[in-house]
């Protein structure tokens, strides 16, 4: 089971890191299309998101410092997914919204694995 969702995370962080990093830099021909729908600073917000999220749902588990992050990471990723479903069905597009409906279904397994099926543990121990 670990094996698994480590592959749903690492499934998870690589389009959400590069679907970030077009969202902070559009090249020339795709940035009038993005700025039709909503404004500039909407798509920096949700770029800076998505790369905090692959960085989220990966890097904490790997290090084993703070891994309930890996969850928080998780979550966070269903909500945009959530989202992002209701827009692209909302502009009859179906086959992102399907995409967004399967990185929503990824996400959502990775948060009850990573919380209730095979925790990571952190790699010190609280001491008081």
């Amino acid at each position: 089971m670990n094996v698994v969702l480590w592959i749903l995370q690492v499934l998870l962080a690589v389009p959400f890191f590069a679907h970030g990093w077009l969202l902070l830099a559009p090249p020339p021909d795709i940035a009038p299309l993005l700025l039709e729908s909503l404004p500039r600073w909407f798509w920096v917000f949700l770029g800076v998101a998505e790369i905090c999220a692959a960085v989220g749902i990966t890097l904490p588990g790997v290090s084993r410092l703070q891994p309930w992050l890996v969850t928080w990471a998780a979550v966070g990723i269903m909500i945009v997914m959530v989202s992002a479903t209701v827009w692209h069905l909302a502009r009859a597009e179906w086959s992102s919204a399907v995409v967004t409906l399967l990185l929503l279904a990824m996400a959502t397994f990775v948060a009850y694995g990573r919380t209730r099926l095979l925790p990571i543990r952190a790699r010190y121990a609280a001491t008081l």
